[in-house]
């Protein structure tokens, strides 16, 4: 019977029979075989799969049921066998019923079985398909990450490239500043050694002049000035000498993250774009197994998001400490350019002091040179008047000398002989008046030669104390570095 194509009626809910432990008896089978091919011998249909076993037993004691036996022999020794009847009857096991049950049974095995298979067939090829969406979509979703992976790399990669160039060019102009304030620092040597040359060269003044006025004072101020303005400079180059090394080690951690970041991209990338016709594919076992994390995306975001903070602050530290240099810069700048003002303006005040003074003295050693030339020019007629009174008072004693030679009588005191008693008294007071005069004349010389050598050493004093004010210190402090090359320009 050929059911090969057909379709079977049993339902899947139908569960699978027990195989029967029986097989249909002999005799059933022998006549309806008979029946069917009336021209085989039983003996033949008697080798079918399924005889049993003890059809297996009957037939080890009938040689002529040996299936290895020729056709000719099992017709030969045909007529030796028992009837059919009495062998039928020795060898039944089975009823029709159990032969009409045990085709059912397989029948409906059969149809089990193809149902299964046809099932199964169905089944598999619904599992292949929708494994083979679930695996492109697997792979789509892998592939859809893998994009968005590079995206956010590229993000970050991107934040990182604009924070490295704002911190460069942050880096670049605090660098610059600090060339300035080195600059700036270097040019506060040349007016500290000339206010301190000042200081040296003011010493060498003499006598009176030797004072501490107010030049010296504000001299003195310039130097303390010119030294805090130093401390304040040295101070903020050390923060910016600091403040540069921090910035740098910033710098240093986003470009090794950007590193990383790129190579991680290149990978990612390589990865989004395989596919799987894609050269280099192939099997590493064990490799999912392989845990080689570090991070996990709120930790790598993190990370760069800490990097970019470090960074942004250290760029804001920078730029005000960059502020700080240049109103540092401005503010020592003039500081130091008013103190400078100060100092030329006390030097100014004290030149035209000591000028003035020295005019004055020159104008009365003008007058005590005229002086002592007329007290000279007095001492002469005064020894010219006392030499001149002399002869008076010679003539005078000459006179009563001789009359002190008159004879006898004639030695009277008369009147011309008071009178001229009375004219060497006369003559002699005015003599020593005269000597009196010339010594307090002499005196008075002496003492105007004195005030001359006196006002003659003040004018040289004043005269040294100009030179050095106005020609050494007021020389060299036109030297004063300008506005600009104190705040650091060329």
């Amino acid at each position: 019977m050929e059911l090969l194509g057909s379709t079977l009626a049993a339902p899947y809910a139908h569960p699978r029979p027990t195989p029967a432990n029986f097989l249909p008896a002999i005799s059933a089978m022998a006549s309806s075989y008979r029946n069917c091919f009336p021209h085989c011998n039983l003996t033949h249909s008697l080798s079918l799969p399924w005889r049993p076993s003890t059809y297996y037993k009957a037939a080890s004691n009938s040689p002529a049921l040996d299936p290895c036996c020729t056709r000719s022999q099992r017709v030969s020794e045909s007529t030796t066998l028992p009837c059919v009847s009495n062998r039928t009857t020795l060898f039944t096991r089975y009823t029709p019923d159990d032969w009409y049950r045990s085709n059912l049974t397989n029948f409906q095995e059969s149809n089990t079985s193809r149902h299964n298979s046809e099932r199964l067939r169905v089944d598999t090829s619904r599992l292949i398909q929708d494994k083979y969406q679930q695996t492109r979509k697997t792979q789509a979703d892998s592939t859809h990450n893998l994009g968005e992976r590079v995206n956010d790399i590229g993000f970050w990669k991107s934040e990182i490239i604009h924070e490295l160039d704002a911190m460069i060019g942050e880096t670049n102009e605090l660098t610059d500043v600090k060339k300035k304030l080195e600059r700036a620092l270097m040019e506060t040597e040349a007016p500290l050694q000339v206010a301190r040359e000042c200081l040296f060269h003011r010493e060498k003044r003499m006598g009176i002049d030797l004072v501490h006025d107010e030049v010296e004072k504000e001299l003195l101020t310039e130097v303390d000035i010119i030294l805090c303005c130093q401390e304040r400079m040295k101070l903020h180059l050390d923060k910016a000498i600091a403040q540069l090394a921090a910035s740098r080690a910033s710098q240093h951690e986003l470009e090794k993250d950007l590193s990383d970041k790129q190579a991680a991209c290149r990978i990612d990338d390589k990865c989004h774009h395989l596919r799987n016709t894609s050269d280099g594919v192939s099997y590493f076992c064990g490799v999912e197994r392989v845990n080689a994390m570090v991070s996990v995306p709120e930790s790598w975001a993190k990370f760069t998001h800490d990097n970019i903070l470090r960074s942004q602050s250290e760029r804001a530290a920078s730029a005000k400490l960059r502020d700080d240099i240049q109103n540092l810069l401005v503010v020592t700048a003039n500081e130091m350019w008013n103190q400078f003002n100060k100092v030329n303006l006390a030097f100014t005040s004290r030149i035209a002091e000591t000028a003035d003074a020295k005019n004055k003295i020159q104008i009365h050693l003008a007058k005590t040179l005229q002086e002592i030339f007329q007290t000279e020019m007095t001492i002469e007629s005064i020894k010219k008047a006392i030499e001149d009174k002399c002869a008076f008072l010679k003539v005078a004693q000459t006179r009563l000398d001789e009359r002190t030679r008159r004879p006898n009588i004639e030695l009277c005191r008369d009147t011309a002989q008071l009178r001229l008693v009375n004219e060497v008294y006369e003559v002699d007071d005015t003599i020593q008046t005269l000597q009196q005069r010339l010594r307090d004349a002499q005196d008075t010389l002496q003492s105007l030669v004195h005030t001359k050598a006196t006002l003659e050493h003040d004018l040289a004093v004043k005269a040294n104390s100009l030179y050095i004010d106005q020609e050494k210190c007021m020389s060299m402090r036109r030297s004063f570095p300008s506005t600009r090359r104190l705040v650091g320009f060329c």
